[in-house]
């Protein structure tokens, strides 16, 4: 399998572990899961040239908002996934190990915290939040829950090789 399917793969699988967590938390904590209709419509608006909003979910909705909010998810997955590979090398897809996964996981949690929340009005790591803690904590526990996916994902991967 070449390295750019193989990113491809780990990256989609990894983004739906992610999803399958979001799923899995309403019932645990009684929080929603992610709307990338919302992360949508702030890409769309940066076509436009706005790319702060004091409110992304006051701000005008955008045409195909949630088909883009989901792309840029799995696309993001996947760039996530190529850093992965990028860092710890072909090698890692031969003896996938967790720590490199989880490492990454948890370091894209910069992102959201720096550029995603600050750019969609929710402050620097959600501090404009009705509970920024809260807020700070599932984001954690979602970037663990990809980090686990991108470590799941390159194993089940290394054996379709």
């Amino acid at each position: 399998m070449n390295s750019l399917l193989t990113i491809i793969l780990i990256g989609i699988g990894a983004t739906a572990v992610m999803d399958l967590w979001g799923f899995v938390r309403v019932p645990l904590f009684g929080t929603p899961p992610p709307n990338y209709r919302l992360v949508g419509r702030w890409i769309a608006h940066m076509a436009h040239g706005t790319f702060h909003h004091d409110s992304i979910a006051a701000s005008a909705p955008m045409r195909a908002e949630q088909i883009i909010g989901w792309a840029v998810h799995y696309l993001t997955g996947i760039l996530f996934a190529a850093l992965l590979i990028g860092i710890w090398g072909a090698s890692w897809i031969q003896n996938p190990t967790i720590g490199p996964a989880f490492a990454v996981g948890l370091g894209t949690i910069v992102l959201p915290f720096l550029i995603m929340q600050p750019g969609m009005g929710a402050g620097i790591a959600a501090s404009r939040t009705k509970n920024p803690t809260s807020a700070r904590l599932q984001s954690l526990l979602t970037h663990a829950a990809f980090g686990l996916g991108l470590y799941v994902s390159g194993y089940a991967v290394h054996f379709l090789q």
